[in-house]
């Protein structure tokens, strides 16, 4: 059974830094696409970052750009998520999830499997 599961999160003041990580169970995590989301209360889900399954290629959105850096271990099997410059609209509950080498949608909610998430809060 896979699982993903989630840690880091906490409570950190404006400006301040956190790194998630997310160990999976996967067998051949190096074949799977990582990527992370996070839902904020009364919101929707929504696409943070992702990296391909060898680490070559990454992807962020853009409220997160330049201040977050998605990178895996793949002896590990760990996928991470530093967050710099954080903000008080970063609040929300982060989200690990993993997609097969043949998934293309990196950046949609289809990926195959999910963690239980971390609970991340930005004080102002």
């Amino acid at each position: 059974q896979v699982q993903l599961v989630e840690s880091g999160g906490g409570l950190v003041q404006a400006g301040g830094s956190l790194r998630l990580s997310c160990a999976a169970s996967l067998r051949t995590f190096d074949s799977y696409h990582m990527g992370w989301f996070r839902q904020g209360t009364g919101k929707e889900r929504e696409f943070v970052a992702a990296i391909t399954w060898s680490g070559g290629t990454t992807y962020y959105a853009d409220s997160v750009r330049g201040r977050s850096t998605i990178s895996r271990d793949n002896v590990k099997n760990t996928v991470y998520l530093q967050m710099n410059s954080l903000k008080a609209e970063d609040t929300a509950v982060y989200y690990c999830a993993a997609a097969p080498r043949s998934f293309y949608y990196l950046t949609t909610e289809r990926y195959d499997y999910w963690g239980q998430g971390t609970q991340v809060t930005v004080s102002s």
